[in-house]
C-alpha cells in the first residue's frame, strides 16, 4: 500500500468532515497533512460526544497544519455541508449513509480510520456487502441504507473518486479487491505526528490503555477491574480510560495503590507519543495497541497487547466478535515487524 502523498494527488478543492472520536479527529488531520482533504478543510467535531472538546484543544496545542480548521458543531452539521471533498471516519453511520447516496457535486470521499470498524468497512466493501456495523442486528430497512451507500462509494471508487487512507495492515486479498474496484488505497505513517513538539509522556513505568469492553457488556468487569490491580501491583502504573467507561469501574481503578488515573481526552497516540524505551504499553485488543504500535516501536517501547481470556467473555461476544477483537494481536505484530523487522516471539509472548 502506498505511503502518504507528501503533495497534492489530486485536484485541491475545499475539503470537509464529521469527527466523531478522538481517533478520528487525529486520522483527518494527518489526511489533510499528506494532501487528502482540501483548501481548505474544515471539520466539525460533535459537540455531544465527551472528551472531543478535550481531544481538539490537545491538538491544536501542536500547531494544526496549514488550511485545516475544527470547530465543534452539532452533528448534522457538516453533512448539510456541500463541499466537494468528504472526509469520513464512520461510514457506518446512519447519518453518512442516508445522505452520502443523495449528496451531488462529489469531487472525492477519503475514509479514514475509526478503530477496527475500517478493517470491517474494507472487507464489505471488498465483497460488496451491505454497511452494517458490526454486532448490529439491521432491519431491512437498515440493510437497504447501507447497501445504497455502499453501492455508492463503490461508484467513486470506479470513477477513480475513493480513497482509503488507514494504518492498519490491510489483508492482501481485501487490498487488491479495494483496488480492482478502484479504490486508492494509502497508507497512513502518522508523519504529521511525527513531526510535531514531543508531548511529555508519563512517568510511570507501565502505561494501561483502557478497553470500553467491559462497559459495551462483552467482558466481565470485575475480572478486567482485578487484572488492572494486578498490573498495579507489580509497580507505579498510569491508565489511560476509554471514553466509554462507567464513573463505577473508574471509582474502583481510582481507589487502587500505584495507579495514577488520567482524564479520557486527546487521543492516546499524541499522549503517549513521548514515551521512552524504559516503558511499556499494556492493553486489551484495541485499534490503539496497533497505532501505538507503528508509532513507539521505532523509539524501543514495548507495546503489548494482551489476549482477553476465555472466562472473561460474556454471552452478549459472540465466537464472531471474540476472533475480530483477537485479530489485534496478529495487526500489532505486523505492525511492529514493518517498523522495526520481523520478531518471531512477539505473539507468543505477548499475545
Amino acid at each position: 500500500m502506498p505511503t502518504a502523498h507528501h503533495n497534492p494527488p489530486h485536484p485541491m478543492r475545499p475539503a470537509g468532515a464529521l469527527v466523531e472520536s478522538p481517533l478520528q479527529l487525529l486520522c483527518t488531520i494527518e489526511a489533510h497533512a499528506a494532501g487528502l482533504g482540501g483548501t481548505p478543510t474544515r471539520v466539525h467535531v460533535r459537540d455531544d460526544v465527551p472528551a472531543l472538546g478535550d481531544a481538539l484543544d490537545e491538538v491544536r496545542r501542536f500547531g494544526l497544519p496549514d488550511g485545516f480548521t475544527a470547530d465543534l458543531a452539532g452533528r448534522r452539521t457538516a453533512l448539510t455541508a456541500h463541499e466537494p471533498v468528504w472526509l469520513v471516519g464512520d461510514a457506518f453511520s446512519g447519518l453518512f449513509q442516508a445522505t452520502a447516496p443523495l449528496r451531488r457535486g462529489l469531487a472525492r470521499v477519503v475514509l479514514v480510520d475509526d478503530g477496527l470498524a475500517t478493517l470491517d468497512l474494507a472487507r464489505r466493501l471488498a465483497e460488496r456487502e451491505p454497511l452494517v456495523r458490526p454486532r448490529a442486528s439491521a432491519g431491512a430497512a437498515r440493510r437497504r441504507l447501507g447497501t445504497v451507500a455502499a453501492r455508492r462509494l463503490r461508484d467513486l471508487a470506479a470513477d477513480g473518486r475513493a480513497t482509503l487512507f488507514t494504518a492498519l495492515p490491510l489483508d492482501p486479498a481485501v487490498a487488491d479487491h479495494l483496488t480492482a474496484q478502484g479504490f486508492e488505497l494509502v497508507r497512513n505513517e502518522f508523519a504529521w505526528l511525527a513531526q510535531a513538539p514531543s508531548a511529555g509522556a508519563p512517568d510511570e513505568p507501565t502505561v494501561v490503555i483502557g478497553s470500553a469492553l467491559a462497559a459495551d457488556g462483552l467482558i466481565d468487569t470485575d475480572s478486567y477491574v482485578e487484572w488492572v490491580r494486578s498490573l498495579a501491583a507489580d509497580g507505579p502504573l498510569r491508565y489511560l480510560p476509554h471514553r466509554r467507561e462507567t464513573d463505577a469501574v473508574l471509582s474502583r481503578l481510582a481507589a487502587t495503590d500505584g495507579l495514577v488515573l488520567d482524564a479520557a481526552g486527546a487521543p492516546v497516540e499524541l499522549r503517549l507519543r513521548g514515551m521512552a524505551a524504559s516503558q511499556r504499553v499494556v492493553s486489551l485488543p484495541s485499534t490503539a495497541a496497533v497505532l501505538l504500535t507503528t508509532i513507539l516501536a521505532p523509539r524501543g517501547v514495548a507495546v503489548l497487547p494482551q489476549a482477553v481470556p476465555e472466562s472473561w467473555w460474556t454471552d452478549r461476544a459472540a465466537p464472531s466478535l471474540r476472533a475480530h477483537l483477537s485479530s489485534v494481536l496478529r495487526l500489532a505484530a505486523e505492525a511492529r515487524a514493518a517498523r522495526t523487522g520481523p520478531d518471531p516471539t512477539y505473539p507468543e509472548d505477548h499475545g
